[in-house]
């Protein structure tokens, strides 16, 4: 005697089961984006990785999940239906991991990341004031900068928010980003006249903030000029190249205002805002007594300085 239970069985099975996390994942973030670039880096990825992943999705459930036109990507009908599904599952995955990290944190430090040169040249100075008002509660310090993810062990963030996140990260703002051409004060007479910055004033870049001198003329309303320069891999070192009379550097207020008050550095120009802010990212929104709203609300009072 023969029976096809088991056919329909297998059939019932291969139907509902799951594409990889992975490739879903790789889709959620294609398609909150409409970009698999944007997509890759947010992920850490990289674009041809994402790409693979979203094709395989694609053959697995035998449908076109993306309309391509132009070297872009736009969700269809079916995108859309899977969107909505997958990005609700992975929101309720992340509120049970952020309960879980939560009932556990009292047995660890906070992982606070932070971008470096902010953490070396403005945070830490300062950080021994909001220790000192601490009693037994610890939060470590870790350098990174752009897209991240709270699965890595990163509890808070602080970023500028000059990149994609995910929707439901929470995102509390902290200070404007100011910025304008600082260089060593004995050399303001040398690169510098009434009208501005001269044109043969050595001008250091960073490939990190590549866009930095066009950014502040923008936002000054001057015209961009190129001269002579060095580029330096970290903004960091542009600013340490300035300090040592290299030449003139954009320099993020928050960032030098020590160097200026200490006299090791000028802003013959000034200051503008140039449209960006430095934010602190957590998985959900801060108790104002609890240690994650007591650093947000120092923050806050550190940034107005």
């Amino acid at each position: 005697m023969s029976s096809d239970m088991g056919g329909e069985l297998d059939s019932q099975s291969n139907g509902s089961r799951l594409p990889s996390l992975l490739a879903l994942r790789c889709f959620e973030a294609a398609a909150r984006l409409e970009n698999f670039s944007r997509a890759a880096d947010e992920l850490h990825l990289t674009h041809g990785a994402v790409s693979r992943a979203v094709r395989l999705l694609e053959e697995d459930l035998g449908i076109v999940l993306f309309e391509r036109r132009n070297r872009r990507v736009f969700l269809n009908e079916a995108g859309r239906k899977l969107a909505r599904a997958v990005g609700n599952g992975l929101g309720l995955m992340r509120q049970a991991c952020g309960e879980l990290r939560a009932s556990t944190r009292l047995a660890r430090p906070l992982t606070l990341s932070c971008e470096p040169t902010l953490l070396m040249r403005w945070l830490i100075p300062r950080w021994g004031e909001f220790q000192a008002s601490q009693s037994g509660q610890e939060i470590h310090l870790l350098a990174g900068g752009g897209p991240f993810t709270f699965e890595a062990g990163i509890d808070l963030a602080i970023r500028r928010d000059d990149f994609s996140w995910p929707a439901d990260y929470h995102v509390d703002p902290l200070f404007a980003e100011r910025v304008g051409p600082v260089c060593r004060a004995d050399k303001v007479e040398q690169w510098f006249d009434a009208q501005g910055l001269l044109a043969d004033a050595p001008q250091l870049h960073t490939r990190t903030r590549p866009g930095a001198w066009a950014e502040w003329a923008a936002a000054a309303g001057r015209v961009a000029q190129g001269g002579p320069g060095q580029t330096f891999e970290h903004f960091y070192f542009s600013l340490q190249a300035a300090v040592a009379g290299l030449g003139v550097a954009i320099g993020p207020w928050h960032l030098v205002c020590d160097d200026i008050e200490s006299g090791l550095l000028v802003a013959p120009l000034g200051f503008v805002e140039d449209g960006s802010r430095y934010c602190l990212f957590s998985p959900c929104v801060p108790g104002a007594e609890s240690l994650h709203g007591q650093l947000l609300a120092w923050l806050r009072e550190m940034g107005r300085g």
